[in-house]
């Protein structure tokens, strides 16, 4: 016997794919797509429809652009700094540095980091393309803004291996580590005090 019409136990289900969302969550989203109005879902069907036809990548940058265009805005917008680069793991990363207004140079979105557990090796990564934009762009300063992570270092660490053995004249730089605004001493992991100290400043 059915408790619910396949229909909704369908919807249920492709909402529960999705990362971060629990079976009661997904609930919740499709009983509220079923009691609204049927526009609420007709748009969300229509963007999801819509989705990979309307997205496409950068073929500098590699972030995420209209399917219309070839080159990210943030890398033909004559007021960006080409000489500078932020690299970073995925096409949202751009999106938090943007929110900050305090960086003017461009980006280079990797796809993701080296995870060996997860099967991905830096051959999968955009680290070629990065290695030949410094000569195409003259880059005098890479920004490493991968994530604190084994992840996120271990790729750092190998990106700063292959512009050494690419004999890359480029000054490279870490985003600072340290302790977010409103954590207590006690609360913050051995890592995070670590980089902390390291990063001390001169007041």
């Amino acid at each position: 016997m059915q408790v619910l019409p396949p229909a909704l136990t369908n919807l249920i289900e492709a909402l529960g794919a999705l990362p971060g969302v629990g079976p009661r969550t997904a609930e919740r989203y499709a009983y509220f797509l079923l009691k609204h109005d049927t526009q609420v879902s007709g748009r969300l069907s229509d963007s999801l429809l819509h989705l990979h036809s309307g997205v496409s990548y950068c073929k500098k940058t590699f972030a995420i652009i209209s399917s219309d265009q070839e080159l990210s805005d943030l890398y033909t917008d004559p007021r960006r700094d080409k000489h500078t680069v932020a690299v970073v793991a995925e096409p949202f990363d751009v999106v938090a540095l943007e929110k900050t207004g305090q960086f003017n140079g461009t980006y280079h979105v990797l796809g993701g980091l080296v995870s060996p557990i997860d099967g991905i090796g830096p051959e999968q990564l955009h680290i070629a393309e990065l290695v030949s934009r410094i000569d195409e762009d003259k880059v005098t300063e890479i920004i490493l803004a991968t994530n604190a992570s084994v992840e996120g270092e271990t790729t750092a660490l190998y990106i700063q291996q292959q512009l050494n053995q690419a004999g890359q004249d480029v000054k490279v730089s870490r985003l600072a580590r340290g302790l977010p605004i409103g954590v207590d001493l006690e609360y913050a992991d051995q890592i995070t005090l670590g980089r902390a100290l390291e990063g001390r400043q001169t007041l």
